[in-house]
């Protein structure tokens, strides 16, 4: 047996990470899902979501695990965390306790330290980058576990445009802030605009957590006075402010990600300057599985997966301090906006070039899969046994 303390979904990151990780997990062993309560319209597949249910911890043991100052299982126990280092249920443990964190900042509480110390013997980072830095602050029981794709979803099969096939389409993903670069994405885009009139920008940036979505103040590039409203006529107004002509825009409600393979299928490139992702960036990731290819940021997460074959790449970077409460929280890498400019045009003018990308993107990308992300949580919680 073993305790996944996971979110589950299909519309976010964490979801989407736990749901498979649950999944796959199940393949190899009996597992038990503790996770916040969810519904069908969370999952949005009939299949998935009669799985993951399924799997799930009774009620009166989670209300008994709630009430409890502390539980202890005779099973491992692997349980999401972020930057506080502090298990999603600090009152759970198991035989073996494994902690999975992604975070951005780069300045960590002493707490969080000492929580990663008291409550896990495996911290599992979700980049390379992310390890580093718990190693940095003397957590030694750290390991890289990056998470994966369904390749049964994401793969280069029928990869080539069906609508739009005379346009350069461009497709910006991830919840629109600071962080996620879509400022730079606007800009670059606009200048594009300006020159040819066969461009287009699919953009996939729906951002429920106002907190987040408020940090694109902090961009030099955009103007950013978002009005009160629904999310269409938000970022209508923010992308009009901007000089974008939004009859070349197609701006995307919040989809399931297995809805996501058709959109980029019908896009030529992938954009993302982002300035930090303290994971592999999912979306980055189905992406390219798609065989598409992409320009992004060489910088933090982006590193696990992105080469000289498999993407264009930034590497031209300015260090960008973040400050929370008048305190520095993190330093992040920002791309270079002629930079950006300079290799999206190289894009648009060499479209054929974009091919062999394209191909190593997809055949990289097969391989990193959610069955492989479980194998590797698999020998960490179960060890000694073959997965």
């Amino acid at each position: 047996m073993i305790y996944t303390v996971l979110p589950v979904g299909s519309f976010h990151g964490w979801g989407v990470c736990g749901k498979y990780i649950t999944k796959e997990l199940s393949r190899l062993d009996d597992v038990t899902l503790v996770s916040p309560d969810f519904t069908f319209n969370d999952i949005y597949d009939e299949f998935d979501f009669r799985l993951l249910k399924s799997k799930m911890i009774p009620e009166e043991e989670k209300s008994r695990i709630n009430n409890s100052a502390g539980i202890c299982f005779d099973h491992p126990v692997l349980q999401a965390t972020n930057n506080s280092l502090k298990p999603m249920m600090p009152q759970l443990r198991g035989s073996i306790n494994v902690g999975y964190t992604f975070f951005e900042d780069t300045v960590l509480d002493l707490s969080a330290v000492e929580n990663g110390k008291r409550h896990f013997d495996t911290i599992a980072a979700g980049s390379t980058w992310c390890k580093y830095i718990l190693r940095n602050y003397g957590l030694t029981h750290v390991t890289t576990i990056i998470q994966g794709i369904d390749p049964t979803i994401f793969n280069p099969l029928h990869s080539e445009k069906e609508y739009l096939r005379d346009s350069f389409v461009i497709f910006s993903g991830g919840k629109f802030e600071f962080r996620k670069g879509q400022d730079i994405v606007i800009r670059a885009f606009k200048h594009l605009q300006e020159k040819y009139r066969d461009v287009y920008l699919i953009n996939s940036w729906f951002n429920s957590w106002d907190f987040s979505f408020n940090t694109m103040s902090m961009s030099p590039y955009i103007t950013f006075s978002p009005p009160a409203g629904d999310y269409l006529s938000i970022m209508n107004k923010v992308l009009a402010d901007n000089g974008i002509n939004l009859e070349k825009v197609i701006t995307l409600p919040v989809y399931p990600n297995i809805m996501m393979p058709r959109i980029y299928r019908n896009s030529d490139i992938g954009l993302f300057p982002n300035r930090c992702e303290g994971g592999t960036n999912l979306v980055l990731m189905e992406y390219m599985a798609c065989g598409k290819p992409v320009l992004a940021s060489y910088n933090s997460g982006h590193k696990d997966i992105l080469t000289e074959q498999n993407s264009l790449m930034l590497t031209e970077m300015r260090q960008v301090p973040v400050i929370a409460d008048n305190q520095v929280t993190a330093v992040w890498d920002e791309p270079s906006l002629d930079e950006t400019i300079e290799k999206l045009e190289f894009a648009y003018h060499n479209r054929d070039a974009l091919k062999d990308v394209a191909r190593q993107a997809g055949e990289d990308l097969s391989r990193m899969t959610w069955k492989h992300t479980a194998q590797n949580f698999y020998h960490i919680l179960k060890p000694g046994i073959e997965s």
